[in-house]
């Protein structure tokens, strides 16, 4: 075990080293906050408490200080994994900027909507402990995001062969473990499923209606639709209130009609604005097709580098029968028949077809 200890700790650093200042500005700060967690209890003072963080305490900065908070060794495992893969993933699609942004709207609106579900569940059962007792931190809510956005991008790898997962199931899986994790006890609380939950809703609603691109904002895919996180028997359900709640949302100019364009390709540029199928469908099977098309030829280059013994043999048999003539040579000037042996070729050749005679 030790010795390949240094194998993954090389390999981490050169990752890291071919990340953005984004990307190694938060590791740097989740490691930083981690030491200082030994000395000070953080995820209180920079973690989001429900009850300090509406009026009258009005701790606004855990909103921003909380997920890079973390306890525990295998939280910060945890934290830097996600970050860098979402740097070494969703950055070079983004770029280092956009990656900052989601990443700040992601944690921000699920700090905000975990502290205001506890809010609320204090209002119903008069519980003190969700006022004070529970602390939002960590990596969750950064997590569900980055599988959401990793859907989007990427839902058709394959994560697991058998049983065969795709990268799609990737968000409701993660909440299925938390909330087996919760059940069994191994989980003080509910916020880390509290923040992957709201994590993943924000990461889709950014990414669904708001971030912009260069084919316009937001991506209204069929591949990407609400109703697409859960199971197949419960997507009709699901997308027809999704869809009430969407209409209600655009009435009320909270989110706005999404209009689709289409590049006809034509030479005079025509472009053709329908509520159908979003070009980045097309742009995704594209990616997918050209990824394949690329694994193949590597398979048949590979293949075509180092011939078998048995093609050389071959090639050997074929280049020794060319050799060879195919017809036996003439001589170049054969004597002239004569007539009489060309009339008694004739007779021999008509006599030989001929029926014989019948006996009487």
């Amino acid at each position: 075990m030790n010795r390949y200890l240094p194998v993954a700790q090389q390999h981490f650093l050169s990752v890291l080293a071919s990340t953005s200042v984004v990307v190694k500005s938060i590791c740097a700060t989740v490691l930083l906050l981690y030491l200082i967690s030994w000395l000070v209890d953080t995820h209180v003072a920079l973690g989001v408490t429900p009850g300090y963080l509406f009026p009258p305490n009005f701790w606004i900065w855990t909103l921003v200080t909380h997920p890079v908070v973390e306890q525990h060794v295998w939280g910060v495992v945890v934290n830097v994994a996600t970050v860098i893969v979402a740097g070494r993933l969703l950055e070079p699609l983004w770029g280092a900027l956009e990656l900052l942004i989601f990443f700040a709207v992601v944690n921000v609106s699920a700090g905000l909507l975990s502290g205001l579900s506890y809010v609320l569940t204090y209002a119903a059962t008069f519980d003190l402990n969700y006022l004070f007792a529970v602390h939002v931190f960590g990596a969750p809510a950064f997590l569900g995001g980055v599988l959401v956005a990793l859907k989007q991008t990427s839902g058709d790898t394959t994560v697991l062969r058998v049983p065969q997962i795709r990268l799609k199931a990737a968000p409701a899986l993660a909440l299925l473990v938390l909330a087996i994790l919760r059940l069994a006890g191994l989980l003080d609380s509910s916020a880390p499923l509290a923040g992957c939950g709201y994590g993943a809703l924000a990461g889709w609603v950014y990414l669904r209606f708001y971030q912009r691109h260069s084919r316009g904002r937001g991506d209204m895919s069929d591949h990407f639709a609400f109703a697409s996180f859960f199971p197949e028997a419960l997507q009709p359900a699901v997308g027809f209130v999704a869809g009430l709640v969407h209409a209600a949302l655009v009435k009320m100019k909270v989110c706005r009609k999404m209009v689709k364009r289409y590049d006809v390709g034509a030479p005079s540029s025509i472009t053709i604005s329908l509520p159908g199928t979003d070009p980045q469908d097309a742009e995704r099977r594209r990616q997918l097709a050209l990824k394949a098309l690329n694994e193949r030829l590597k398979r048949v280059e590979d293949q075509s580098a180092w011939p078998s013994m048995e093609d050389e043999e071959n090639d050997d048999d074929d280049e020794v029968r060319t050799d060879a003539p195919l017809l036996p040579t003439r001589d170049p000037s054969p004597p002239a028949p004569s007539s009489t042996q060309n009339t008694t070729g004739q007779e021999s050749s008509i006599i030989s077809f001929e029926d014989a005679p019948a006996h009487s």
